[in-house]
């Protein structure tokens, strides 16, 4: 009765957006209670990484003994900030040169002192928008707060001014979301928010993890009509195909890390991605529109890198002469 009467005494507004909330929540609470993956090509019942993550995470020994494991963890902890430039045909001339940080796969718990060098990075960069592309954890299983807690000096250092928006990764937990928004952060979960200027508007549609808790909530989201420029933030590559044919402009996602540990000239070993897989890492492109995949600024199950610096991702928008 008590939470009846709150809603009722709401804006009806803000109701019906604790309403669709709960919505959310409840159905991804079910989503992470299943043994299997749910993606865009329906479930896959076979949660190979569960099988595969503890060996990795008992190869630090044996790299110790052949002398990679310190190269590695070097490799992971040099993160650099670089700088992307994208021309877009419907880019509205009052948004060209606009800045976006994006931020990917930090899994800040499994490499702590990665916090403080990416703060030291970001001090006095100024970007009109901050943009979180999941994976803030890495355990599965442990509470989210921690790696959460060392996004807090990061977020601090940036100078931002139309605002910060995060998503949820394969890694994040719906109870995440409550954490990350008392933090100053919006986390989109299959909605879009829209940034206005004398002259034109830019939307933004930031989905929910497609990876493992894909609904169709998250395409009603890409397909939903907005006119002019658009940009989708998903945690990974995997609507690419869909988002295009949606008429997003721009593509901006992470969650494979760029394959992490790669072959010489930064060759993915294995992309983790069920579909749209040519789409692992830096620039592509899909029908007409531009697509990123950030190489992330941490490491998953071993705190190596090899072949594939971690990064923070600049990206200045210019209008397409």
């Amino acid at each position: 009765m008590e939470d009846a009467a709150k809603s009722m005494s709401m804006p009806r507004h803000r109701a019906i957006a604790q309403s669709q909330f709960k919505q959310w929540y409840d159905k991804r609470l079910a989503l992470e209670q299943i043994p299997y993956k749910t993606t865009p090509d329906g479930p896959i019942r076979r949660r190979w990484w569960r099988e595969i993550d503890p060996a990795l995470r008992r190869l630090p020994p044996l790299l110790k003994l052949l002398g990679l494991y310190s190269p590695g963890r070097a490799n992971a902890l040099n993160i650099s900030l670089r700088e992307v430039m994208v021309e877009l045909a419907r880019l509205p001339a009052c948004f060209d040169g606009y800045r976006i940080v994006q931020i990917s796969d930090s899994h800040l718990d499994l490499l702590p002192e990665l916090s403080g060098r990416m703060a030291t990075l970001l001090t006095g960069v100024s970007t009109d928008l901050l943009l979180l592309t999941g994976d803030y954890r890495d355990s599965h299983k442990a509470p989210p707060e921690a790696g959460l807690a060392l996004l807090q000096p990061v977020i601090k250092a940036i100078d931002i001014r139309d605002g910060a928006y995060a998503l949820l990764g394969n890694h994040d937990p719906a109870a995440a979301v409550p954490i990350l928004e008392d933090m100053g952060l919006t986390v989109l979960l299959n909605r879009t928010v829209t940034m206005t200027r004398p002259g034109g508007a830019l939307h933004l549609t930031g989905l929910d993890d497609v990876h493992t808790f894909y609904t169709d909530a998250a395409l009603a989201a890409l397909q939903a009509s907005h006119q002019g420029c658009r940009i989708a933030a998903v945690h990974s590559a995997e609507v690419a195909d869909l988002a295009a044919e949606a008429g997003i402009d721009l593509y901006l996602c992470g969650h494979t890390h760029g394959g992490q540990i790669c072959l010489p000239g930064g060759h993915p070993v294995v992309s983790h991605l069920f579909r749209c897989r040519a789409f692992s890492h830096g620039l592509w492109r899909q029908d007409d529109m531009i697509g990123y995949t950030s190489n992330g600024a941490g490491v998953s199950s071993i705190p190596i890198r090899f072949h594939c610096p971690p990064e923070i991702a600049l990206i200045t928008l210019r209008r397409a002469k």
